[in-house]
């Protein structure tokens, strides 16, 4: 595993476990300095993922996020070191409350709040996850992504440019899920900005471009090593901006997570 530090990073070679690995600079300020050079602008699933790390880091280990909400301010740069602020807003008996603060260049280029809770005995219900084809045939590096590998099934909302409906595992060891659980979640919400669903209504002269906010609710603890079905859904399209729900579930049909997320709907660039 390359050790976290400033040298450039050939991303073919990258990890995502590293790059999960913060230092704390001072109190409530992490420094995640897992660099590389890349050609577009930050992923947001990696900034997203990075600001959950933070966020539990402050929090008590027996409680585990069930939300978050971010808003994508400015374009990263994966070859700048970012820098996350996280404020205690709340410790109650059940729930901690947190937000986070992204920066590079001091500029906030994301932020998050997000929620964590202690365990607690109730019913579970949940709508059966769609059936999809199991993950077999040829495996696929999920683009941008370390760490992962994709398997493609059938589409149920067909999109001209990625699947909406794919398998996916983070093909790293994480661990045993029930000591990091916080590991494994930053690695689902990684995972979650990869697609968009709005690209089921691109079209030649327009298409789904940047993450405007993402949403993510935790509904069971998930292990990232196994298959893990990404399947989403076109909601709207209106001045200029596209939302799309999706759900994450296990081969074994049970929901584990729900995706909502706002992005830009924006005339192709011919350039």
């Amino acid at each position: 595993m390359p050790e976290v530090g400033f040298a450039r990073l050939n991303p073919l070679e990258g990890s995502f476990a590293a790059m999960m690995e913060l230092e704390m600079i001072d109190e409530n300020i992490y420094r995640a300095g897992y660099v590389f050079d890349e050609p577009y602008a930050l992923y947001g699933g990696q900034v997203a993922a990075q600001s959950l790390r933070a966020a539990g880091l402050t929090v008590e280990a027996e409680r585990r996020p069930h939300s978050l909400h971010g808003y994508f301010l400015r374009p990263g740069n994966a070859s700048q070191p970012t820098v996350f602020q996280v404020h205690r807003d709340r410790d109650g008996r059940s729930f901690s409350a947190r937000r986070v603060v992204a920066l590079q260049g001091g500029k906030v280029i994301f932020n998050m709040a997000c929620s964590f809770a202690a365990p607690f005995e109730s019913p579970e219900r949940s709508e059966p996850m769609p059936v999809a084809e199991a993950p077999m045939g040829s495996v696929s590096p999920l683009p941008r992504m370390f760490g992962f590998e994709a398997r493609l099934t059938e589409q149920v909302h067909t999109a001209p440019d990625y699947p909406l409906r794919f398998w996916a595992r983070c093909t790293e060891d994480l661990g045993d899920p029930a000591e990091d659980q916080l590991l494994h979640l930053c690695a689902l919400t990684y995972l979650s900005d990869i697609s968009s669903g709005v690209g089921a209504w691109n079209t030649e002269e327009f298409r789904s471009d940047s993450s405007l906010d993402h949403a993510l609710w935790f509904h069971q603890d998930v292990d990232m090593n196994a298959w893990t079905l990404m399947d989403l859904h076109p909601e709207s399209v209106s001045h200029g901006r596209g939302l799309y729900r999706g759900r994450l579930g296990t081969e074994a049909g049970v929901q584990v997570a729900t995706i909502a997320q706002e992005t830009l709907f924006r005339p192709v660039r011919r350039d």
